[in-house]
């Protein structure tokens, strides 16, 4: 594969699996000898240093949207097709998606609420779920550890914190796994009406859940959020399934790609790997490090809200720029030896997470899953070795593989 590099101009097919699988030494050249630069595929300016993605972030004049400031029309931007309007209703709520002060408003609620459960509280039930994993698989020579373990794990925990059976996990599955493809270049028509069809049973269903858990409360964040307050301010029951579909849709996606990405990482660092096994002492500054070195979500976008100038690119109002989250963590301005794993790694600021007012609020989660998870099933199957080489999704901006299948005996 070869990308061209003209000025600021890159062309570069983030479908080409030469580049998904492994973007990693086109950053190095872009940051190099391009670091903001308008990739014409995309249709959209990028940004690559550590130091840019990490200001920007924080930087108020850019948010994840403009139309709190501007109508869809006053952009020069199309309506919004009748077909697809349903998926985009449930945005209009998500914290992702807005600004101050919607944004603050929810975003407290929201957290007083998720707080409320304290997150360590799960550590025990988190531990039993991966104990259950790790028992079926026991018995095999060969399992796809994506499908039966860092897949499953993170959706059986998102159920159970909102108060969903677990006999319902495989439906929330399919409904994240169609509502994600909205975000993705290349989705089709098709793929859109998969994903309306998602979206309307997830509202219905949660809608009912809501209601039920309004009438009779139960200990989940479901029941949280029905009953949190501020001032005498309550979230709608729109808010409040936005805020659920946003829980499983983000929480889940990056979480099995963290857990697949960092698994086969440290499946092709074996020093690594046994470094952790025999000093558990590492558990902090590894998942750090997993979490940074093969990123799960490689782009995502903020918009200028007034006219700014960023490492000497000027932008306009309602510019949208994309914050290569990816290329910043292996920038060598902010990390030693940043395509090297380096489980101990004791300086990182990655930005996985992301930063400012939008900074991932299920992180603590995230982090106590990896905690559990990734040891737990290291010291369970100490003779674990990559099986096959895996495949990685067509699906740059969702960094994560197809399948990880793995040899445990």
């Amino acid at each position: 594969m070869t990308m061209q590099i003209h000025g600021t101009t890159v062309k570069l097919d983030p479908r080409d699996p030469a580049f998904y699988t492994n973007p990693y030494p086109y950053y190095d050249e872009l940051r190099a000898k391009a670091p903001v630069f308008y990739w014409e595929e995309y249709d959209i300016w990028c940004l690559t240093r550590w130091h840019d993605v990490d200001a920007l972030l924080r930087n108020r004049k850019f948010g994840r949207t403009v139309l709190h400031m501007r109508t869809r029309e006053e952009m020069g931007w199309d309506p919004i097709p009748d077909r697809v309007q349903d998926f985009y209703d449930v945005e209009l709520y998500s914290l992702l998606e807005l600004e101050p002060p919607e944004h603050s408003r929810i975003r407290g609620l929201v957290q007083k609420a998720f707080m409320a459960r304290q997150i360590n509280h799960m550590r025990g039930r988190i531990a039993d779920i991966c104990d259950r994993l790790l028992d079926k698989m026991e018995d095999e020579a060969e399992v796809d550890v994506l499908s039966a373990y860092a897949s499953t794990l993170p959706v059986s925990v998102i159920a159970e914190m909102l108060g969903v059976p677990l006999d319902m996990t495989d439906h929330l599955l399919d409904w994240s796994h169609a509502m994600v493809r909205m975000y993705q270049m290349g989705c089709t028509e098709a793929d859109q009406d998969k994903a309306i069809v998602a979206t309307r049973a997830f509202v219905s269903y949660l809608r009912d859940l809501i209601e039920e858990r309004r009438k009779a409360p139960q200990d989940d964040l479901i029941s949280q959020l029905v009953q949190v307050t501020e001032e005498g301010d309550r979230l709608t029951v729109d808010e409040m399934i936005s805020t659920c579909i946003l829980l499983l849709n983000a929480g889940h996606e990056a979480t099995v790609n963290v857990m697949g990405n960092g698994l086969l990482a440290l499946l092709k660092h074996p020093d690594q790997m046994a470094a952790w096994r025999e000093d558990p002492g590492l558990t902090y500054t590894a998942i750090e490090e997993l979490l940074r070195y093969d990123t799960p979500l490689h782009l995502f976008n903020r918009y200028s809200l007034a006219d700014v100038e960023v490492a000497g690119q000027h932008f306009p109002f309602g510019s949208k720029i994309a914050l290569l989250l990816g290329a910043a963590n292996r920038d060598p301005a902010a990390f030693t030896n940043p395509n090297q794993l380096d489980l101990g790694r004791e300086v990182n600021q990655h930005v996985s997470f992301g930063g400012g007012v939008h900074y991932c609020l299920g992180a603590p989660l995230a982090r106590l899953e990896l905690d559990l998870s990734l040891p737990m099933l290291l010291k369970r199957f100490p003779k674990m070795e990559l099986a096959q080489e895996p495949t990685w999704q067509n699906s740059y901006h969702f960094h994560g593989l197809d399948a990880l299948h793995v040899r445990l005996k």
